[in-house]
């Protein structure tokens, strides 16, 4: 499905003003042709209604932007205008809003504006340099007729503070379209026991919206018989080049492997999954129990191609690996393995797929004679999460039926882990291994979360206003 974003333009005047002040219209027109310029470099659609002044042109902008489809508005304030002028854009567009309350440039220009003397001349300068004058007018009336926006506040030209923030706030509105068009796979059944897990699905479409198919592992198995041989030989090629292949790893198991991942790139083209959760219990000799113990080669190639795929059923965290990809910087399966007080480190990974394309190195493959906790045994994978920055997401049920993102910053470092053929990580966080464990289980989450490369929180806390939920950042 399509989830290209297109931004709405469009900046205010007062009709008023244009006979008064020669050339102040045209002036402040050039200034919106700036804004447009930046906004298109994001490389998204824009759909410029140019400068609106008046109530009249505001109603039609409004239904121009609701029958264009824009996902979010840019409100460009580039001198004063009256809140009647804004109100009905945004009122009939019901998309989120973002203020752009920038000034033209770093200051007006004191000694030569007051050399004009006219000062019908100098009022015309001084309205070109009055975009903060109606901010506080047109927040107002938003807050009272309950429109969710929010504001940039910087300089127009000349100002990489602005414009880096102009572009976080469109790449969460990217990811927010992203997940409102994803549809997520759930293959199987939960874990027994593992209460924190259990999810409200009517809940993530209220936050986030998307679909969700319920999919058989029987379907899974039936598309397995189906593969050929030349497609089983071509993917274990594919295999040897995207992993590190261990010598203790049979050629039978590789085989096995690259069956089910066949099959796998067929369901997911089936139902146009953009992220599937699975788990399933199954029984020995059952073919079932063949397609979910040689899985995790295919799921981790999927989740490295922007597909990621978590395991246990775990749908939250596969919502929270999707907006990680999203946002371009991974979003691995994760839990805590353990603590190094002597390091003050948190050793963090998992068992099953790992996002091979944030992996430090090339990713390996191990056989394991037993999944633990978990029926059968094949081939996994091990691999650390690149060096450098990191971003952990968690997406919490609140038990009120609502979802709130829980987000922390920290590091990947290099060190010792452990080689048992899962996922293994060394984060460090500001706050030490002691009270990050303390506060990130404060809030609730569930024991799973995605992690990421970079730092990332901010732009997080722009997609949580977006969908309107909260969002907490523990370090």
């Amino acid at each position: 499905m399509n989830s290209n974003l297109k931004i709405g333009l469009f900046s205010i005047g007062l009709d008023a003003y244009w006979e008064q002040f020669e050339g102040l219209k045209e002036r402040l027109e050039g200034y919106t042709t700036v804004v447009e310029e930046n906004l298109k470099r994001t490389g998204n659609e824009v759909v410029n209604l140019g400068l609106i002044d008046n109530s009249n042109k505001a109603f039609d902008a409004g239904l121009k932007f609701k029958q264009e489809g824009v996902d979010i508005i840019f409100l460009y304030i580039s001198t004063y205008a009256l809140s009647s002028t804004v109100l009905p854009v945004v009122q009939r567009a019901k998309v989120p809003v973002i203020i752009l309350n920038l000034a033209p440039e770093e200051a007006i220009d004191y000694t030569a504006f007051n050399q004009l003397k006219n000062r019908k001349k100098m009022t015309g300068e001084w309205l070109a340099y009055c975009s903060a004058c109606p901010a506080p007018e047109i927040a107002n009336v938003f807050k009272r007729v309950g429109i969710q926006f929010h504001e940039v506040v910087g300089i127009l030209k000349d100002d990489p503070e602005t414009w880096n923030e102009v572009q976080e706030w469109v790449d969460a509105a990217k990811v927010a379209n992203v997940m409102s068009y994803n549809r997520l796979g759930c293959m199987g059944h939960y874990y027994s026991g593992m209460l924190d897990i259990y999810s409200d699905l009517t809940a993530q479409y209220a936050a986030f919206g998307g679909h969700v198919e319920i999919i058989e592992v029987d379907e899974l198995s039936e598309l397995r018989k189906e593969v050929t041989d030349v497609q089983i030989d071509q993917k274990v090629a594919t295999f040897q080049d995207v992993f590190d292949i261990q010598d203790d790893c049979l050629e039978s198991e590789l085989k096995r492997a690259a069956r089910t991942a066949v099959a796998l790139d067929v369901l997911v083209d089936k139902y146009q999954l953009g992220s599937m959760a699975y788990y399933y219990k199954g029984m020995e000799e059952n073919e079932n129990y063949d397609t979910l113990s040689s899985i995790i080669l295919g799921t981790s190639m999927l989740t490295g191609s922007g597909i990621p795929v978590a395991g246990e059923y775990e749908i939250k965290n596969a919502q929270a690996m999707k907006i990680m990809d999203s946002f371009g910087v991974g979003g691995s399966f994760t839990e805590y393995y353990a603590l190094d007080f002597k390091d003050d480190i948190v050793l963090m990974g998992h068992d099953g797929p790992g996002h091979i394309a944030i992996a430090e190195g090339k990713t390996r493959v191990k056989p394991l004679e037993v999944y633990h906790g978990k029926v059968g045994n094949g081939l996994s994978i091990e691999m650390t999460v690149k060096n450098g920055p990191v971003t952990l997401l968690s997406i919490v049920e609140d038990g009120k039926g609502g979802l709130f993102l829980l987000v922390a910053e920290g590091v990947s470092e290099p060190g010792p882990i452990l080689e048992i053929g899962n996922t293994n990580s060394r984060y460090r966080f500001s706050i030490g291994a002691r009270k990050f464990v303390q506060q990130w289980n404060s809030h609730g989450p569930a024991h799973h979360c995605a992690v990421g490369v970079g730092h990332i929180s901010s732009k997080i806390k722009k997609l949580a206003s977006l969908l309107n939920i909260e969002c907490v950042q523990v370090c």
